[in-house]
C-alpha cells in the first residue's frame, strides 16, 4: 500500500473556463481517477470520452449537460454516468463551487476530446 498527498493542479484553461483545478488519484494508465473542484461558474467545454466516465459529487452544487438535452443540477452524492462518445459538460453552478471526482477509462487515444466551449446564454443562471 502507497499514502501520499495528492498535489493539486489548475485545470488547463483549454478544457476548463474559469478557475478550476484538480488531484490525480490515480495516474493515467488504463484508468485515470481525478477530484476536481470548480469555482463558481466555472464549466468545463463541450467534451466526450471514448470509454465514458463516471462522476461522483463531493460537494457542491453544479450543472451536467449532454448535447441535445436539458442541463441537470446536480449536487453532493450525485452520480453521473457519461456513456461513451457522448458530448457533454459539467461545472459549477452561478452561485456556488462545485467539486466531483471524474473517473474514466483511455483507450489507445487520451482520455477526452475537447470541443467548443459552452455559451454564456446555454449555461444556467441558477
Amino acid at each position: 500500500m502507497v499514502t501520499r498527498q495528492s498535489v493539486s493542479r489548475p485545470a488547463p484553461a483549454s478544457v476548463v473556463d474559469g478557475p478550476a483545478h484538480y488531484e490525480t488519484l490515480a495516474a493515467p494508465g488504463r484508468v485515470e481517477a481525478l477530484h476536481v473542484h470548480f469555482a463558481a461558474g466555472s464549466r468545463t467545454r463541450w467534451h466526450t470520452h471514448p470509454a465514458g466516465q463516471l462522476l461522483v459529487v463531493t460537494a457542491g452544487v453544479g450543472w451536467v449537460q449532454s448535447r441535445g438535452q436539458a442541463p441537470e443540477r446536480i449536487v453532493a452524492g450525485d452520480v453521473v454516468r457519461v456513456e461513451p462518445g457522448e458530448e457533454h459538460w459539467h461545472g459549477a453552478a452561478a452561485g456556488s463551487a462545485m467539486s466531483h471526482l471524474a473517473i474514466q477509462e483511455h483507450d489507445e487515444r487520451d482520455g477526452a476530446d475537447v470541443l467548443e466551449a459552452v455559451a454564456d446564454d446555454d449555461y444556467p443562471k441558477d
